[in-house]
């Protein structure tokens, strides 16, 4: 099974309405970001499909998912890693982090789980490294500090500055034995979020 079957799966197993403030739930077949509260969007689900086919998670994967908002791309995450895997969602609006937490407890897939962001951190650095980083938020350079959280190999898909970055942490060590930090890039499209808080 290819990465987008496997997307198609996961997506048919966990519909996004389930993840949805009430008010919003009768336009979750809609194909387009909707409110979530505090100005934040759960994303349009084509743009989801797009970034965890590009993200390619397999089974027993350590994920992080980066503006994990109400829990959807967590739960999608989770589907895809299975119970050997584990996924850390990390969202920094209090009250949206704890209806997301009720909403992936939901799912019964304790392998996942969606925490409160430390102030001031990006991402989960004593929590990694992982295998792939998920952002759904539009960073305006590169994010460094999610790219150091990745392992050797491992793949992050990040909008930035509009443009959808696949990115590969570069398997290379230096002569001390530690990971090089380089980074390949690949850009797959144009795309609009929220921006990514760094601070």
């Amino acid at each position: 099974m290819d990465a987008a079957q496997r997307v198609a799966e996961a997506m048919a197993a966990w519909p996004r309405q389930g993840f949805l403030p009430r008010r919003e739930r009768r336009h979750a077949g809609r194909d387009g970001p909707l409110p979530i509260g505090h100005g934040q969007t759960n994303s349009q689900p084509r743009t989801v499909a797009a970034m965890l086919e590009l993200l390619d998670v397999r089974p027993g994967d350590r994920v992080l998912d980066v503006g994990a908002g109400s829990g959807w791309t967590t739960a999608l995450l989770a589907h895809l890693t299975g119970p050997g895997g584990s996924v850390l969602g990390v969202e920094r609006i209090e009250e949206i982090a704890a209806v997301g937490a009720a909403n992936l407890e939901r799912t019964g897939m304790p392998w996942a789980r969606l925490v409160l962001a430390t102030p001031g951190v990006l991402g989960a650095p004593g929590e990694g490294p992982f295998d792939r980083v998920l952002v759904s938020a539009e960073a305006q350079s590169l994010p460094r500090a999610l790219l150091d959280q990745l392992v050797p190999g491992g793949v992050m898909v990040v909008p930035v500055r509009g443009w959808m970055h696949r990115v590969v942490r570069d398997p290379g060590f230096d002569a001390d034995g530690a990971p090089t930090g380089d980074a390949h890039v690949e850009i797959h499209g144009a795309y609009r979020f929220v921006p990514l808080v760094e601070d």
